[in-house]
């Protein structure tokens, strides 16, 4: 074993877990881990602003499916990227988040420079858990404990902290393998007990979430051998291809949803909280039986209780109720009346924004990915309407998001269409992250959707009958300001010039920004 100082151990740490990009910003305090990321052939990809980087450690980690990692120094840049952490939280995405802290031994209240009274607490009450490391010799285990936590059951953040004397400090260091978590599998009398309620189910439903993403071929099969219309979460979107005939695509908070869990008699939920942001409208109420299934066994009795309760893997449990059940592919004539009622409703709720939605799917192809924020062209548009996946901030609903998370998950899918879709209000949170975007050379549209302001508030306080104030912004000339970020900067009136310019953008040498204004 050789010495080594804390700054490389952590790099080696994360390298030897498979870690080969991480987005941040170099500081005073972190710069012994910067050093020694070109010898371990980490990439390093630069953002604006901390927020930025841990939202495109989140698009990166949602567009691989692999942990995304933010380098961020302490103190206010660590605060900084907390929103993201805590949408990564609330979206359970894997991101783990790096930054030095105090060191060992340090008074609280001298003064030190970006001194926190307690940086870690502060993250830990909104990751999954933040961990001060207490010895160079630790960091191996911290990390690999880390990696374990967020690839082991229900994926979460978590924040590292390393005490800035640590990470000059030299110590023999052992490295630790990373830890291969088992996969759960749910009891065999409950398994056998949603064998039984689905095989003799004359109206199954299925409702899947983000977490059954990686079991989509089996949540496929399980569907076609029940006959199964399927209605997906925002962060279940795509996990059942829009196209296929039993696809309900997404939509929880549509009143159709809520008619067809009245009207089944069996739902299968799968790796879906069922949770207030996701049905808007509250609790669905179910006229049948309902089987859920989700690696987070709390989360099996959280806002719904279950009548079997699949405590488990998604992939490894769909799979073996396909197996228990056999293959088989039914369309019942039911399905195309659901799909009927809820894409009209559908239509109906986003046809201010469908002009837009269907520019996108033409321009960028049904592979894209594009990454929304907490916009109405996000929410009431693009949920329902489009075809390509949306990587879209769902439960917490942090501004700005789309832009930066674009960015991981262009840096994470070479090659592949990626696009942003923002609001005129969401944009400006994040609008720096164009420069990053530029300096990296990124084929990659930014949609700003301008309703002139914060247009969901501006619409709540309309509704409340309260006075019009602080919700009108100014646009600014959004073309020009992205040509002063080192970006493309178009303007885009009707469908057709929307469509032309993201194929133009997509074939760009650096971002291009296209600003649209809403249909009023």
């Amino acid at each position: 074993m050789t010495a080594r100082s804390g700054g490389e151990a952590v790099v080696r740490a994360l390298a030897a877990h498979g870690v080969d990009t991480v987005f941040g910003i170099p500081g005073t305090h972190n710069l012994e881990i910067y050093r020694h990321l070109p010898a371990y052939g980490v990439r390093h990809v630069l953002t604006r602003h901390e927020q930025g980087a841990g939202y495109a450690a989140d698009g990166y980690a949602r567009a691989s499916g692999r942990p995304g990692v933010a380098l961020v120094t302490s103190g206010p840049a660590t605060l900084n990227a907390a929103a993201a952490i805590g949408q990564a939280y609330s979206d359970s995405v894997p991101v783990l988040l790096l930054s030095p802290g105090m060191p060992t031994g340090h008074a609280a209240g001298s003064g030190f420079l970006h001194e926190t009274r307690d940086q870690s607490r502060a993250l830990d009450s909104v990751a999954a858990y933040s961990h001060r490391v207490g010895a160079v010799a630790e960091i191996p285990s911290a990390v690999a404990s880390a990696f374990a936590a967020m690839t082991g059951g229900r994926p979460r953040p978590v924040h590292l902290e390393f005490p800035l004397d640590l990470l000059e400090a030299r110590a023999v260091v052992a490295d630790v393998a990373p830890v291969r978590p088992s996969v759960r599998a749910p009891g065999e009398a409950e398994l056998a007990r949603a064998v039984r309620l689905l095989a003799g189910a004359a109206r199954p439903v299925v409702i899947a979430g983000g977490g059954a993403r990686g079991a989509a071929a089996s949540l496929r099969g399980l569907a076609e051998r029940l006959g199964a219309a399927v209605v997906t979460s925002a962060n279940g979107k795509g996990v059942l291809d829009e196209g296929h005939p039993l696809a309900l695509g997404a939509g929880l908070h549509l009143p159709a949803v809520r008619e067809l869990a009245a009207w089944a008699d069996v739902v299968l939920v799968a790796g879906c909280e069922l949770a207030p942001s996701d049905l808007w409208n509250g609790p669905l109420e179910f006229g049948g039986a309902v089987v859920r299934v989700d690696v987070d066994p709390a989360q099996l009795v959280t806002n719904v209780v279950p009548d079997v309760a699949l405590a488990g893997d998604a992939a490894l449990t769909l799979d073996r109720l396909l197996r228990a059940l056999g293959e088989g592919f039914a369309v019942p004539e039911e399905v195309a009346h659901w799909r009927a009622l809820k894409d009209g409703q559908a239509r109906a709720e986003g046809a201010r924004w469908e002009w837009i939605v269907r520019a996108l799917d033409a321009g960028l192809g049904p592979d894209a990915v594009v990454a929304g924020d907490s916009a109405m062209v996000c929410y009431y548009g693009a949920l329902t309407g489009l075809r390509a996946r949306l990587l879209h901030p769902t439960g917490y609903g942090t501004l700005g998001y789309g832009l930066p998370a674009a960015i991981g998950a262009a840096v994470a899918l070479p090659g592949r269409a990626v696009a942003a879709l923002m609001g005129d209000g969401g944009v400006m949170f994040t609008v720096a992250e164009l420069a990053a975007a530029a300096q990296l050379g990124l084929p990659l549209p930014v949609v700003v959707a301008d309703n002139g302001g914060y247009g969901e508030i501006r619409a709540e306080m309309a509704a409340r009958d309260d006075p019009r104030q602080a919700v009108d912004l100014p646009s600014p000339d959004f073309s020009l300001l992205a040509r002063a970020l080192g970006a493309r900067g178009l303007r885009a009136d009707d469908e057709t010039t929307l469509t032309a310019a993201l194929k133009e953008a997509l074939t760009a040498d650096r971002p291009t920004l296209i600003h649209v204004k809403e249909t009023p």
